[in-house]
């Protein structure tokens, strides 16, 4: 069972946003099939990483995108990207430095509400400004 599904409702309007919103979504499901079936660190590791790495790179376009169209809620809205990835960050050294690691009542939650939030709230309010 996926973790997280593509709404309608996540949609900004911009595709290139959009398109790796779907691909987060993608990689988040990925980690929550591999923690649910292998409780094995490395691999959930590692795909920690990978998501990481994703989100970091998605947040950078969707902050030019917001520079270039001048956006005024640009603060907040990166405030909320850099707060995500210090939680995953967080997480990420959790995982390392524990033997038991809980991904349902951490990760998988953080996860889920946050980008569930985050496309309904912050992106949509994106949407909304840009007229797409």
């Amino acid at each position: 069972m996926a973790l997280l599904e593509w709404r309608d409702e996540f949609a900004t309007g911009i595709p290139s946003i959009d398109y790796e919103h779907r691909n987060l979504i993608g990689l988040i499901n990925d980690l929550h099939t591999r923690a649910m079936r292998d409780p094995d660190k490395g691999p959930v590791e590692d795909t920690l990483g990978d998501i990481h790495a994703n989100i970091s790179a998605h947040f950078a376009l969707e902050e030019k995108v917001m520079r270039d169209l001048d956006y005024p809620q640009y603060d907040s809205h990166k405030a909320e990207h850099e707060a995500l990835l210090d939680d995953i960050r967080a997480i990420m050294d959790k995982v390392h430095a524990d033997r038991e690691f809980d991904y349902r009542t951490s990760l998988a939650d953080c996860l889920r509400d946050w980008f569930g939030d985050h496309f309904k709230g912050a992106d949509s309010r994106l949407h909304r400004q840009t007229g797409h």
